[in-house]
């Protein structure tokens, strides 16, 4: 089955979850009035996330002076992809990790930590740059939007339902305890819903993302270095902002807390599994072909020499 036959399946699921948790809490009144406000909240949300997202993590956006051979590198992608160039931002952290954000193409960036230069080679930097454009070209901001808004509905209607109907036990199918269970379960299954979608939407970029750089065994070899340099190197600005966690390629918390309990992430074995039985299938076009480096600028924001 394909990631996106998984993803219309489990968005589909959540929706029923919704329409059948709105009609014994809220009737069809309730129902409506908590998928208007869950979906103007998510839809101010989605307009301005890219900014707030880049702003708590502490990017700071780069030029081709700064990083040429990073800017060179993704916009070569960026073409075989037929997506326009992103905006580049780079975050001061140790760890290496990327994510990408925007809500269309046309306004997309892609975020990559300092590390991600430093501790791995240009062809696992190709592997990563391609997993976040699939996001992008995929327009995963938005299914995540749609699947924010429905989980958030789910929430608001348990909470509707405890709130207005909790002392009514003659017109309440489930009485009070039945109430009280439903305000726990509702949401939490709203939110294993939106964790499954997450993740069928990560190895789906993972698969487009091997297209996109021709060699799956790139992206592979990247998840393998990023997953053993994360459990090392502490993510400060994604361990002070656990939120951010799911839009990174690989979960940058070093569960030294207990905010990863519930990954919205893949296993990084299941995804390198993944990605070497597609490298069997189809084989790699031998990906696309690093450039040479260009002359080191003094003063770069972002080290030019990383790449071993």
């Amino acid at each position: 089955m394909s990631g996106y036959a998984k993803t219309a399946i489990l968005l589909a699921g959540l929706t029923a979850l919704f329409i059948v948790i709105g009609g014994a809490l809220g009737g069809e009144s309730g129902a409506l009035v908590a998928l208007l406000v869950a979906g103007g909240m998510n839809l101010f949300a989605w307009w301005t996330s890219d900014k707030v997202v880049l702003r708590m993590a502490g990017a700071r956006p780069i030029g081709p002076a700064d990083a040429p051979r990073l800017y060179a590198l993704t916009e070569q992608l960026a073409r075989r992809a037929g997506l326009p160039m992103p905006a580049l931002y780079v975050i001061d952290e140790e760890q290496p990790n990327a994510f990408a954000t925007g809500r269309d193409p046309a306004n997309a960036a892609v975020a990559v930590n300092a590390g991600l230069l430093r501790h791995l080679s240009e062809e696992e930097v190709a592997g990563v740059i391609a997993h976040e454009l699939a996001h992008i070209r995929n327009r995963d901001t938005l299914i995540m939007t749609v699947t924010a808004t429905i989980a958030g509905a789910i929430s608001m209607l348990a909470q509707f339902g405890f709130l207005f109907r909790g002392g009514d036990s003659r017109n309440n199918p489930f009485g009070p305890i039945g109430l009280i269970l439903m305000l726990i379960l509702a949401p939490l299954a709203a939110m294993l819903v939106q964790m499954a979608i997450s993740r069928s939407r990560e190895y789906e970029a993972d698969r487009v993302g091997a297209e996109i750089c021709g060699n799956p065994r790139w992206l592979a070899s990247a998840l393998v270095t990023l997953q053993n340099a994360a459990r090392r190197i502490e993510n400060h600005h994604a361990e002070a902002n656990p939120a951010l966690a799911h839009m990174f390629i690989v979960n940058p918390l070093s569960g030294a807390r207990m905010d990863n309990l519930f990954s919205t992430h893949p296993s990084t074995e299941n995804r390198v599994r993944a990605l070497l039985e597609l490298e069997a299938r189809r084989g790699g076009d031998g990906g696309i072909a690093p450039r040479p480096a260009p002359p080191r600028r003094a003063g770069g924001s972002v080290p030019s020499s990383g790449w071993r």
